[in-house]
C-alpha cells in the first residue's frame, strides 16, 4: 500500500478558529434567550398576533393590493433585467479578457456595487429621482449587477478555454469564439443566477417600499405605522403569495433549462 499523504493542519486550524470565533461571538452578545417564553413576552406577542385577525377583505383594498403587487413584481423584474444586462457587460472585462489593470478596475466597481445594500442605494436614489418606483427598481439593478456581474466573471474564468482556442486557432475572429464556444458553455449557469436573484429581488422589492419606493412595502409601513393590522396582515399575506409565484415560476423554468 503506498504510504498516506502528509497531513496539513491549516484545515485543523482553520477550524478551531472558527469555532472560536462562534464560542467568543456568543460568549460577547447579551442574548437574553429566556425573555422570549415569559409570561409577560408570550402574552403581549400572542395579543399582537390576534389583532392581524382577520384580514381585510373589502373590494376596494384589495384592488389597492393587487396594484401594489404587480407593482412590486414589475420593480424586481425590471431590476433584474437591467442588472442581467449591466452584469453581462461588465463581467467580459472582469474576466481578464481585456487585460489585467481592467479586470482589478472592474471587479473594484463591482465590490462597490454589491457592497452597498438596496435599502442604501434607494435612500440615495429617492434623493435624487423622488419617491415612487423608479428609484427603487434603480436600486434593486446596481446591487444586483454587482452580484450578479461577479457571479458572470467567475463562471466565465471557469469556463473550459480548449473550445474557445480550437476556434481561435481555426481563424475565428476573438468575438465569435467567445459567442459560440465560452458563452455557451456558461449561459446555463448565468440563467440559474439570474432566476436565483429574481426571486431575491422580489423580497427585497417589498422591504423598498418601507423608504417610500412604492408596492406592497410602502403599503406595508403605511398601515402598520397606523396600526392598521387587519389591512396589514392583507398586505403581507399578498407578499407571501407574490412569493411563492415567483419561486414556482423560476423553478418552472430551471427545470425547463436543464433538461
Amino acid at each position: 500500500m503506498p504510504s498516506p499523504p502528509p497531513r496539513r493542519w491549516s484545515g485543523a486550524l482553520f477550524a478551531l478558529l472558527l469555532a472560536g470565533l462562534v464560542v467568543a461571538s456568543f460568549a460577547s452578545l447579551p442574548l437574553h434567550f429566556g425573555a422570549f417564553f415569559t409570561a409577560d413576552a408570550l402574552g403581549s406577542t400572542a395579543e399582537f398576533i390576534a389583532g392581524f385577525a382577520p384580514p381585510e377583505m373589502a373590494s376596494g383594498f384589495l384592488m389597492k393590493t393587487a396594484t401594489a403587487t404587480a407593482e412590486t413584481l414589475a420593480m424586481s423584474a425590471l431590476g433584474t433585467l437591467l442588472a442581467l444586462a449591466a452584469g453581462l457587460l461588465l463581467a467580459i472585462p472582469a474576466a481578464g479578457r481585456f487585460g489585467r489593470p481592467l479586470r482589478g478596475f472592474v471587479r473594484a466597481v463591482l465590490n462597490v456595487l454589491r457592497s452597498i445594500p438596496e435599502l442604501v442605494w434607494a435612500s440615495v436614489l429617492l434623493i435624487a429621482a423622488g419617491l415612487g418606483p423608479f428609484p427603487g427598481t434603480l436600486a434593486l439593478a446596481a446591487h444586483t449587477a454587482g452580484v450578479l456581474g461577479r457571479l458572470f466573471a467567475d463562471a466565465l474564468e471557469n469556463a473550459a478555454p480548449l473550445p474557445e482556442q480550437s476556434l481561435r486557432t481555426n481563424g475565428a475572429s476573438p468575438m465569435a469564439a467567445f459567442f459560440y464556444a465560452t458563452l455557451p458553455q456558461t449561459l446555463p449557469q448565468m440563467l440559474s443566477y439570474t432566476l436565483y436573484r429574481w426571486e431575491n429581488n422580489i423580497r427585497a422589492a417589498a422591504i423598498l417600499g418601507v423608504v417610500g419606493a412604492g408596492g406592497l412595502g410602502q403599503m406595508l409601513k403605511f398601515h402598520l405605522s397606523l396600526f392598521q393590522m387587519q389591512k396589514a396582515a392583507t398586505v403581507i399575506l399578498a407578499m407571501l403569495l407574490l412569493v411563492a409565484l415567483v419561486d414556482a415560476i423560476s423553478f418552472a423554468l430551471r427545470r425547463a433549462l436543464t433538461r
